[in-house]
């Protein structure tokens, strides 16, 4: 194993975070390409965190603030959110250096070490989710941090030494990065944290353990003395209630397809082939590690959208870290060490579309057409660097049933499978949804509303996905709301308005949050309605303070 050279290394991670965030930040601003809904999620939780909001205890959701410090500090800094986004990836990357170098000068060769570590660094700065569609997009980048913090804790555990061994510097890294993971998605902390305890045990790594659980506990105290006690009682009710929803218990294919569907097959046996063959070449300890990572990397899959498996490319170079002698044979004569090597070759090309997607989008991004797209936040002035393509951003679209009235499908209506009709106050309502166009489509609503004398320090329940309308104009978020509805009404009680959108972004929730409003028994008035929404208030609601 060639050992790398630790100035050279250092360096050239150097230049992976420089031309990663160089190409980004060019730009001047951020230019997306989809995911307009999961956009509005995110500028909610930033904001109302740089106003002084915590998660969990001032609003509900199920992922960690961790995930939204770095892009809170830039945004309170004066930075727009479009350019502090960016910079929080950058920063995120540079922390994370460090610990990728020693990973690499400890434990691996010189090319595995560049590789690991340009497969971090890279998952950190991407301007997209990973798969291998090609628009970028903001979304999800806190299960893109979450994966690059899983790989390091892991390799840090899993990999022994080769080079050089510094329990101290080990377990800070172990205990700072399963910190980390569990504030920003506590799936990943869930998944891979006992496979770390199990790796230093059966390594004797007892010191190492005693840091990790030292420098987490300091972590854990220094949120505590910020937040409170009621802080981790707080994040733990938001995570059962998120587990309990029915609004969507998973997020893309269900964990059977995870598993064995066509599309995800060949990864799950490649990774059973790989724990075989450590076996076989008596890396006892590595195969039973990687045998107990199984579960762990098939539920954080499961739990992402799109099922993206980026665990493929850890897995790549882990084996390729752990290769045996060259003399190690399995009882067919096959040669472990090219066996392993090979088997790592398949991980790695089987996981690579996703990891390409992902180390070129800055350099799409730069190159993007700024005349194909407007702002994001069309009123805003400090945030005036996030923009939307223009497409989708103005060409509203709709999505409903034909089996309507004189269709001529009226027949279809009752199979099982059908929508059900929202009935709210006597009233049916439109099955429908919004498919694109929702920056034109809140934007003319709120603009509506300004104009109807409705605005001014008032806030809005959506009975909606999420109640974004705070984004666009003069009022504020609903107090203890959620960015996303995940169920239940959370805020509702704290809101001045509800408002009920005839053609919703998810029929499916408005009908379950009409439904809980109606068995609440809330006495509702109705204030206004146009051929966008109906808007109700509370006559016997105390003004909200």
């Amino acid at each position: 194993m060639s050992k790398p050279h630790p100035a050279a290394l250092f360096g050239f991670f150097v230049a992976v975070i420089v031309a990663m965030c160089g190409a980004a930040l060019m730009k001047g601003g951020l230019y997306l390409g989809k995911h307009e809904g999961d956009t509005f999620h995110l500028l909610q939780i930033v904001f109302r965190m740089a106003d002084g909001q915590w998660p969990h205890l001032d609003f509900m959701t199920p992922i960690g603030a961790a995930a939204f410090w770095p892009i809170v500090a830039f945004v309170k800094s004066g930075f727009g959110i479009g350019m502090s986004i960016m910079l929080a990836q950058t920063l995120v990357a540079i922390m994370v250096l460090p610990a990728v170098w020693w990973i690499g000068i400890s434990r691996m060769g010189r090319v595995n070490a560049a590789l690991f570590g340009a497969i971090v660094l890279i998952m950190i700065t991407a301007l997209v989710y990973g798969d291998a569609e090609r628009s970028v997009s903001i979304s999800m980048h806190y299960n893109r941090w979450a994966w690059a913090l899983s790989f390091v804790v892991l390799a840090v555990a899993i990999i022994r030494p080769v080079h050089r061994e510094n329990q101290l510097f080990d377990g800070i890294v172990i205990g700072a990065a399963l910190f980390f993971l569990a504030m920003i998605k506590v799936t990943y902390f869930g998944a891979f944290g006992v496979v770390v305890l199990a790796a230093l045990l059966l390594h004797r790594q007892i010191a190492t353990l005693l840091i990790a659980a030292g420098t987490g506990l300091v972590f854990a105290a220094a949120v505590t003395m910020l937040a409170g006690f009621g802080y981790w009682a707080a994040y733990l009710g938001d995570l059962l209630a998120v587990a309990q929803s029915d609004v969507r218990p998973f997020p893309s294919a269900p964990l059977g397809s995870v598993m064995a569907a066509p599309a995800f097959l060949p990864a799950s046996i490649t990774l059973l082939a790989a724990i075989i063959f450590l076996r076989q070449a008596r890396k006892e300890t590595e195969g039973l590690l990687l045998l107990l990572l199984l579960p762990g990397f098939v539920y954080v899959t499961y739990q992402n959208y799109a099922n993206d498996p980026q665990w493929l490319l850890f897995l790549a170079v882990f084996l390729w870290a752990t290769l045996p002698a060259a003399d190690v044979k399995n009882g067919f004569g096959w040669p472990l060490r090219e066996t392993l090597f090979t088997t790592g070759i398949v991980a790695f090309s089987l996981g690579a579309s996703s990891f390409i997607n992902m180390a070129y989008s800055p350099f799409r991004h730069l190159k993007v057409d700024e005349e194909a797209y407007v702002k994001f936040l069309p009123q805003a002035t400090q945030h005036d660097d996030l923009f939307a393509a223009r497409l989708r951003a103005y060409r509203v679209e709709q999505r409903g049933p034909l089996d309507v009235t004189d269709s001529g499908l009226m027949a279809y209506q009752d199979i099982p499978e059908a929508i059900e009709v929202a009935n709210f106050k006597g009233e049916d309502l439109p099955v429908c949804s919004v498919e694109l166009g929702m920056i034109a489509w809140f934007d003319t609503i709120v603009t509506d509303l300004k104009q109807a004398g409705y605005s001014g320090d008032k806030s809005i329940f959506a009975a909606d996905l999420f109640s974004s309308h705070w984004l666009f104009g003069d009022f504020k978020p609903v107090k203890n709301g959620a960015p996303w509805y995940y169920g239940g009404l959370p805020g509702f009680e704290a809101a001045d308005y509800l408002i009920v959108p005839l053609c919703p972004v998810i029929h499916e929730v408005r009908s379950a949050i009409l439904k809980d409003i109606g068995e609440s028994g809330v006495e509702l008035r109705e204030i206004r309605r146009t051929e966008l929404y109906i808007l109700y208030d509370f006559p016997n609601r105390e003004p909200q303070g």
